[in-house]
């Protein structure tokens, strides 16, 4: 749902009447959830019947009410449910009394059968930012017109608004969703259509926005389209409006994590030529992001643990770089040294280290390659074991790290040489916990 369709939703609030006059509870009540919010009072989806509040609540009740109007705020926070996007989580054992519950006819009735109401995950995100907020604050009191909502959206200097972002990221969705299926689209022809519903801004900006995309993508541990780079320096109101849409598209991200466990049926990379797969440009540094996930992305899982739980996409991309071990050998005149070249990890076992044994060329000297795959983009994370980190440091000089990505679409693979720290930002996942 969008901010659009919250805005409507807002504006007509089924509300009960008295004396032809429209009650202010519920409005009065939405606005102290948004008041706590903006103050930082609230930053998680939960608001509890308490002192902030009800408190919250009386202040915006007084500048609303009439003289036959009652200070009840145990009502809106009961009969809010109404509207489809406000939601009580039961306490336990209260599931079957709640249930028989048509109103709350006092601050008890709540305490004793409601825990805390919650929002639309969408909804709670949309009220995060600045604009959306004052949009939803005005549609409580009045119906806005087009023109009056695109003031209250504009945030000035010439920056995006909270509608073109909206409009770019399901486009951005849209393309990567062919993009992991394998599906060609124009990326040039998605810029010029979207062109018209972004104030015409140049293609150059709306590239460089769903750059920006990738960038939040990549930090929520979700896959991204690999011919956007990811730009990080975005403009927050961004980030809201993805996390906005994911919360809205839930089932985006089922389907998205369901392209980590993708195999070929048959391998398509047998034909090919190391020129054409090795990437020698390694990604750059990019800057250090705390991996933070709401709750509604955080028990899904995240895209990189089910790769590395999918064990034939490792082992077919430990094939391919195998097959193109040997094909560099055979090239540069060695096939002796293609011939020995070893699957070690399937020869002789998991927990070397390494998963290939091969040669450098020149010096007849081993390497020691560690192969991880992505069917993603080069810039997304991978998990390293300890014991793989330990080799790396210890074996330096003969170890690489084959990094194979985009590998079900376009196969590719670049080479990270020597201890993987001098690469990486090693962030701890996992403990070993024991008596």
């Amino acid at each position: 749902m969008s901010l659009l369709d919250y805005e409507k939703r807002f504006s007509t609030l089924r509300l009960n009447r008295r004396g032809g006059k429209k009650s202010p509870h519920k409005v009065a009540m939405l606005q102290a959830v948004m008041d706590l919010i903006e103050s930082g009072q609230i930053t998680n989806n939960r608001f509890y019947f308490d002192e902030p509040l009800k408190n919250h609540f009386t202040e915006r009740f007084q500048a609303l009410k009439s003289h036959s109007d009652h200070n009840n705020p145990h009502l809106p926070f009961f009969h809010l449910q109404s509207e489809g996007f406000w939601h009580h989580k039961v306490r336990p054992g209260q599931q079957e009394i709640y249930k028989q519950l048509t109103t709350a006819t006092s601050p008890g009735v709540i305490n004793a059968h409601i825990d805390y109401a919650f929002l639309d995950d969408e909804l709670f995100e949309l009220l995060g930012n600045q604009f959306a907020r004052e949009l939803r604050r005005s549609a409580l009191l009045v119906s806005l017109d087009e023109k009056s909502i695109h003031e209250i959206l504009q945030p000035g200097d010439g920056k995006w608004d909270w509608l073109e972002c909206e409009f770019l990221v399901n486009d951005y969705v849209t393309m990567l969703e062919k993009q992991l299926a394998g599906a060609s689209f124009s990326k040039s022809a998605h810029r010029r259509a979207l062109q018209p519903r972004l104030n015409n801004r140049s293609e150059g900006s709306i590239e460089y926005k769903h750059q920006n995309v990738s960038a939040v993508l990549l930090e929520l541990g979700l896959p991204y389209i690999p011919g956007y780079k990811p730009a990080f320096n975005y403009q927050q109101q961004l980030k809201q409006v993805v996390l906005s849409y994911l919360a809205g598209h839930q089932q985006v991200v089922d389907d998205v994590n369901l392209v980590a466990d993708k195999i070929a049926d048959e391998p398509e990379y047998y034909d090919l030529g190391w020129d054409s797969v090795f990437d020698p440009e390694p990604p750059e540094r990019i800057p250090h992001v705390a991996e933070g996930r709401p709750s509604y992305l955080a028990k899904r899982i995240n895209f990189s643990e089910r790769e590395r739980s999918n064990r034939q996409l490792g082992e077919r991309a430990e094939e391919f770089v195998l097959r193109m071990e040997r094909q560099r050998l055979t090239a540069q005149g060695r096939s002796d040294l293609a011939a020995e070249v070893e699957w070690s990890s399937k020869d002789r076992g998991d927990g070397l280290g390494f998963d290939i044994r091969s040669f450098d060329a020149a010096g007849d000297q081993e390497r020691f390659l560690e192969v991880k795959a992505t069917n993603s983009g080069k810039y997304l994370p991978f998990f390293i074991s300890e014991n793989e980190r330990a080799f790396s440091n210890d074996y330096s000089d003969a170890f690489r790290l084959y990094r194979v990505y985009e590998f079900t679409t376009a196969p590719k693979f670049f080479i990270l040489p020597g201890a993987i720290e001098q690469h990486v930002h090693l962030l701890p996942q996992n403990y070993r916990a024991r008596f």
